[in-house]
């Protein structure tokens, strides 16, 4: 199991995933979204999934370990659980054993066709990722979540996915898919540099360039 998302399917095991959805507090379609690698867990799934069925977080987030968390205790869910706020009412990060930053979900939302722009830069909350992962991508201070909104991209990106921006990374290299602001609204496009132009291209062949 290699992935966060196949290690979500073996602890579901045989209960459909409404069943288990329901049994962690999520919404099933959310549960398919982390299960098809879409997108990841946050640290109240992650809080539920090792409250409630008493595994461990370094296992689900690394594979690493064993899925159950070793107590002394023999009784676990009777054991008052700390406050998931910290000073001033901010949210704590998951507590194991490795390595972890929380990279923001904003609400802007990347379109990728013709699909609705919210613009506003506020965070809605955050998700753990490992950061020798994120180092190797670039500066985990200036990256974001956004959700992807539109077709254009298909099937390389779907609509409703989740991407990660490095917001430092402002070079381009001619091929690579960036997050690109234009005429106030931002767009997810694979860019092409020609002599005097840049040519912003989608996945969809039913979008032109």
């Amino acid at each position: 199991m290699n992935s966060i998302a196949e290690r979500l399917v073996f602890l579901r095991g045989n209960a459909t995933q409404a069943e288990f959805a329901e049994r962690i507090g999520i919404n099933v379609n959310t549960l398919r979204g982390y299960e098809k690698g879409r997108a990841l867990p946050g640290f109240e799934v992650l809080e539920s999934l090792c409250t409630k069925l008493n595994v461990s977080s370094e296992w689900i987030l690394t594979g690493k370990g064993q899925p159950l968390q070793e107590t002394g205790f023999s009784a676990v869910a009777e054991m008052p659980r700390p406050s998931p706020l910290g000073p001033h009412g901010v949210l704590r990060e998951p507590i194991c054993d490795v390595d972890l930053i929380m990279i923001p979900m904003v609400e802007a939302r990347l379109s990728a066709g013709h699909g609705s722009l919210e613009v506003g830069g506020a965070s809605e909350r955050t998700y753990p990722f490992r950061s020798d992962f994120l180092y190797a991508k670039g500066n985990p201070r200036t990256m974001v979540l956004m959700r992807v909104s539109g077709d254009s991209m298909e099937p390389e990106i779907q609509d409703n996915d989740i991407v990660l921006i490095d917001q430092d990374k402002r070079n381009v290299t001619p091929g690579r898919l960036y997050a690109v602001g234009f005429d106030e609204a931002i767009y997810l496009k694979r860019i092409d540099i020609l002599p005097g132009k840049v040519i912003l291209k989608s996945t969809n062949p039913a979008y032109p360039p």
